[in-house]
């Protein structure tokens, strides 16, 4: 005589929910060790390349503009033309400018508002020309400005800093970086006597700039 085996429904349920289990946890674990493997590629890739901080030099700084409206208010108004060169010393690694706002500033104090400069791509060693006119309609600043001002006019020259932040992205063959902040510092030395009265007032020669990110 054969045997003859019964099996219930919930037994075979039971089985089925095995075995869709068993499925989702194999799918699981080769999903998370091919994304492991690749943020590990990428990992390498990025210690071995190794970008390199942009570098920054601002070759001139032209002030048209830089007085008070009122001694009693202590509003300025100022017009600043910028030029600076931006350069990717990196050999293999590209650079997305996503965001750049410029400002110049006084001992500490900002006297130009923002202007925004246009997003860029800058390829393997590339070097790029940029051009900013800065502008400060009645912008308050502290009291002792005036006698600041009047005191480096009689030494013969002033000192200007050009303040850039934005965000930069890395290309690395395909591959495209999440967003970096990043802070350039420039200074510069603009000459401003007591017998000077022709616009623009220039700066005396061009600075490298520090880049923080």
């Amino acid at each position: 005589m054969s045997q003859i085996s019964e099996t219930s429904p919930k037994h075979c349920a039971k089985k089925g929910g095995i075995n869709i289990n068993n499925r989702r946890k194999k799918l699981f674990f080769t999903f998370s060790t091919f994304f492991i493997g690749l943020l590990l590629i990428i990992f390498l890739i990025w210690l071995t390349l190794h970008p390199a901080k942009p570098e920054f030099s601002l070759t001139e700084a032209d002030i048209h503009t830089l007085n008070l409206s009122s001694s009693a208010t202590h509003l300025l108004n100022s017009s600043i033309q910028l030029t600076l060169f931006s350069k990717n010393p990196n050999k293999k690694v590209g650079i997305y400018y996503d965001k750049l706002l410029v400002y110049a500033a006084y001992r500490g104090q900002q006297i130009t508002s923002e202007a925004s400069l246009p997003p860029f791509y800058q390829s393997h060693e590339e070097t790029n020309l940029l051009t900013a006119f800065l502008q400060g309609n009645e912008l308050p600043v502290a009291q002792s400005f005036g006698y600041q001002i009047v005191r480096d006019r009689a030494i013969g020259k002033v000192i200007i800093g050009m303040k850039m932040d934005g965000k930069l992205r890395w290309k690395i063959g395909t591959f495209v970086s999440g967003a970096y902040r990043f802070n350039v510092n420039c200074v510069a030395i603009v000459a401003f006597g007591p017998n000077m009265t022709t616009d623009p007032l220039a700066s005396l020669q061009g600075t490298r700039c520090s880049t923080d990110i």
